[in-house]
């Protein structure tokens, strides 16, 4: 059977190195962009160059109607789906709670928790065997600031992961009768555009690292890789922190 996969949030990033990994390992990657399409061709190109297939799709995934034509679009370039990776995210600035706007806190909750769940239930019909479909795997990118709170930086940030973790136990649960595995990674401090919002901070987190260093994207990728993969058979339910020990 041919391997589907979409990743939100495939442009750049933990999502892009999750997208060419996958190429790599013989899935059918669509990339999910909100606005950059040309970082997002650029790993379609990688993925292509390599010899896999692939397509960029853009979408926000913040918005329903959207995530109704990315979902259509990944089935009608690439054929039937059978793996999702929820990496579409944001933070909004760092800063401390009682600074922060609504408005920043909406736009994080909507693309973060409300955007990943919407995404989850169209994936679902497209994949369960209650529906005709053969099965698969979902994986949704939280954080180590799930468990950390993130505090002095992005309080409401890790409360979305947090939701996403409790998304991942129970759809995995709910799921499972449905051939439908879903677990979560949750990264570290992770070398990738976002840690350029943190200033002087940056040197001071890696200090409290017990590897030392932050995380390089490929190595995220890998864990997702193996969740996706049928390595990972017996595994839902659960989240996988790649943190470096913190």
């Amino acid at each position: 059977m041919s391997k589907v996969l979409l990743v939100t949030g495939g442009s750049r990033g933990i999502g892009a190195a999750i997208a060419r990994q996958a190429g790599a390992a013989g899935y059918a990657v669509a990339v999910n962009y909100r606005s950059d399409a040309a970082a997002a061709e650029q790993v379609v190109d990688d993925i292509v160059a390599a010899g896999g297939r692939a397509v960029a799709i853009q979408a926000d995934v913040a918005r329903e109607a959207e995530i109704a034509v990315l979902f259509t679009e990944t089935e009608r370039q690439l054929g039937r789906l059978t793996h999702l990776v929820n990496n579409a995210g944001i933070t909004g600035p760092a800063g401390r709670l009682e600074d922060v706007t609504s408005e920043t806190v909406r736009s994080v909750v909507d693309l973060n928790v409300i955007g990943a769940m919407l995404c989850c239930r169209a994936a679902i019909p497209l994949m369960s065997t209650r529906h005709g479909r053969a099965g698969g795997a979902i994986v949704n990118i939280s954080s180590s600031a799930a468990n950390l709170g993130a505090g002095h930086i992005w309080v409401w940030y890790a409360a979305t992961k947090g939701a996403i973790e409790a998304l991942t136990v129970g759809l995995g649960r709910e799921l499972a009768g449905d051939g439908i595995r879903v677990n979560a990674v949750a990264p570290g401090f992770t070398a990738t555009d976002i840690l350029a919002n943190l200033g002087d901070q940056v040197s001071k987190i890696s200090d409290t690292i017990p590897l030392g260093r932050p995380a390089q994207a490929d190595e995220v990728a890998k864990a997702v890789l193996f969740l996706l993969s049928e390595d990972a058979s017996y595994v839902t339910a659960t989240t996988l922190r790649v943190a470096g020990g913190r």
